[in-house]
């Protein structure tokens, strides 16, 4: 379900939407503070469900239209799997590389946004695939301002993630988002810089930087949801819902950066919704 045509919110839209992110972020926090070796995707799932139920706000994906009505409120993938996978018995254990996104609606807006962990101690090759992914999406939202066009956020991320040795997606884009969970503009992993949709202030994008170890190549599997590499090798996925404003990007998904929920320190700056400027 794509709404065509771009949307700009008002500011007390954007109120909205930042209520949505928040709550989307503390979901998130739950969830990644459940995983550890032994517990189930399903039990993650259920931990994000939890802060979005006693905050009143609706689960985005649940029902979501598909090859079937999406089955849980977040997706949760893990080491191959780049996006869309469906929570359930699979235990997670040491080393695995776990993606989780999640959506939040609140009086009819969303908000959408996403992070990877690893479990334990993970490899070297996760542990940079895991940091390219994160800093690319900061190199995005960088761009995220009056004037700019579309291609430049998507060349940004390009280039950060080639620059370390990994893939971007080429199926799969980031999206405008608001009443809706997908709306105008399609915002892709790759690009050019000064070319595409010219952004403007009231506009509210989904950038979602979809990496993979190897080759870009993805397949479906059989629960005809789920997203994994072609090759078998490693994948990450982060994602924020940011605002072009007139004063700058406006991460909407971000947590308020005096609140300390003992996150691990990799995670603080994501939680926050800002991040130093990328190291080369």
């Amino acid at each position: 379900m794509w709404h065509r045509g771009i949307v700009l919110k008002s500011e007390k839209e954007l109120a909205l939407m930042r209520e949505a992110g928040r709550t989307n972020a503390l979901a998130l926090a739950a969830a990644i503070a459940l995983v550890k070796p032994g517990v189930t995707t399903a039990e993650v799932d259920r931990a994000a469900a939890e802060v979005l139920r006693k905050r009143g706000s609706e689960p985005a994906f649940k029902n979501y239209p598909g090859p079937y009505p999406y089955p849980a409120v977040t997706t949760v993938s893990v080491n191959d799997e780049l996006v869309h996978g469906i929570p359930g018995k699979r235990r997670l254990k040491e080393g695995d590389v776990v993606s989780i996104d999640c959506g939040a609606v609140l009086e009819g807006y969303v908000a959408d946004s996403a992070l990877t962990v690893g479990v334990g101690e993970i490899s070297d090759e996760a542990r940079r695939l895991i940091e390219a992914t994160r800093g690319a999406l900061f190199a995005g939202i960088g761009h995220m301002r009056p004037g700019a066009r579309a291609g430049d956020v998507s060349a940004a991320i390009q280039e950060h993630v080639e620059a370390r040795g990994f893939q971007v997606v080429r199926e799969y884009s980031g999206h405008g988002v608001g009443r809706h969970m997908h709306e105008d503009p399609q915002l892709p992993n790759h690009g050019k810089p000064g070319t595409g949709v010219a952004l403007r202030a009231g506009m509210t994008i989904a950038i979602e930087p979809m990496v993979l170890a190897g080759s870009p190549a993805t397949r479906v599997l059989e629960d005809q949801w789920t997203v994994a590499s072609a090759d078998g090798r490693l994948t990450a996925h982060f994602e924020h819902t940011v605002a072009v404003t007139d004063h700058g990007p406006w991460v909407l998904t971000a947590l308020d950066e005096d609140l300390d929920l003992g996150l691990d320190v990799g995670y603080t700056e994501y939680f926050a919704g800002r991040m130093g400027a990328p190291a080369h």
